[in-house]
């Protein structure tokens, strides 16, 4: 039992609060006219709480005569340990009320690896700000992961790339940056004028894996099939960090979002490409129903500082 809960025992098994609040009153006014006044009581309400709270007690707390009321011995070792025990209280019950507003509690987000080199550090940050008192619980999964937790209620927010048509999922646009080309730094396409898409003809090319990085896989191979160029994929994997290793390997080349330039892979050089417009999206996504109080504060917050509007991307999910 945390000493919180041991106080609240002992003082429920012995006295109520408003016993120990007119104990405080009378002890600091050392008048009991005075203190009902100031509790808003009247005198002999505030004589029977404090006799009560004595009998409880089993000793005498006040010497009291005609002229002056003076603590006890007993009283004035009561006197803060009294007070101590009303501030616990009113402290509890201060936080009960913020957790309540939204303005404290815990927050458990899930993200991909992808949108922590650049959007995830800035959402924490602005957290931090506008939300001080709100703890996160960070989890990193991958988008079909993030959406079983948010059906489950495991995650309350995800950070991800897609989130589809699903049942009580709603999500914002919070991030769009350009796809690039990510080379070897020997490589012909690492110098010179932007090589445009048909420059990538016939490259060994590494790509995302197609289930564990479904948005990133079908975003890329569409822009291949759109311009009718054939590919020859060396490689997929699920994550953006293993694809620069595997391009500063020289292993092949590769489209990475723009974040990945956060990672500063030496051996790697990234490039602009000159072709139609092509962005990857991220989107914080959470469920409709879930009664985390500090939900309608962080939404709030996000739609602040980082919803964007018309979203270009496909919402299919994957």
């Amino acid at each position: 039992m945390s000493y919180a809960a041991s106080i609240y025992t002992q003082v429920e098994s012995m006295f109520d609060l408003k016993q120990l609040r007119c104990f405080v009153a009378v002890a600091e006014e050392l008048h009991f006219g005075r203190a009902a006044k100031r509790i808003h009581m009247t005198q002999p309400p505030l004589s029977r709480q404090i006799r009560l709270l004595e009998h409880e007690l089993k000793v005498e707390l006040f010497h009291r005569t005609s002229r002056s009321v003076t603590l006890t011995p007993a009283g004035a070792v009561f006197l803060p340990e009294a007070r101590r025990m009303l501030s616990l209280a009113e402290n509890s019950a201060y936080q009960a009320q913020r957790v309540a507003r939204g303005e404290s509690g815990l927050l458990r987000l899930g993200f991909t690896a992808g949108s922590s080199y650049s959007f995830l550090p800035k959402l924490l940050v602005q957290l931090r700000v506008s939300l001080a008192d709100v703890d996160v619980e960070l989890h990193e999964m991958v988008t079909k992961q993030q959406l079983d937790g948010l059906r489950d209620l495991v995650v309350d927010i995800g950070l991800l790339r897609t989130f589809g048509q699903r049942e009580n999922i709603q999500g914002v646009c919070v991030a769009r940056e350009q796809m690039m080309l990510a080379v070897p730094a020997g490589h012909r396409l690492a110098r010179g004028r932007a090589p445009a898409l048909v420059d990538l003809r016939d490259e060994p090319f590494i790509t995302f894996h197609p289930i564990d990085g479904t948005y990133f896989y079908e975003l890329i191979d569409r822009q291949f099939k759109d311009a009718g160029i054939q590919t020859h994929y060396v490689h997929k994997v699920s994550q953006i960090h293993s694809i620069l290793a595997l391009v500063a390997a020289g292993q092949g080349i590769s489209l990475v979002p723009e974040s990945a330039k956060a990672l500063h892979f030496s051996g790697t050089v990234m490039r602009k490409v000159r072709m139609r417009s092509i962005s990857a999206e991220l989107f914080l996504a959470w469920r409709t129903n879930n009664a985390n109080p500090v939900l309608p504060q962080f939404l709030q917050m996000v739609r602040k500082q980082f919803a964007i509007s018309n979203p270009t991307s496909s919402r299919s999910s994957g």
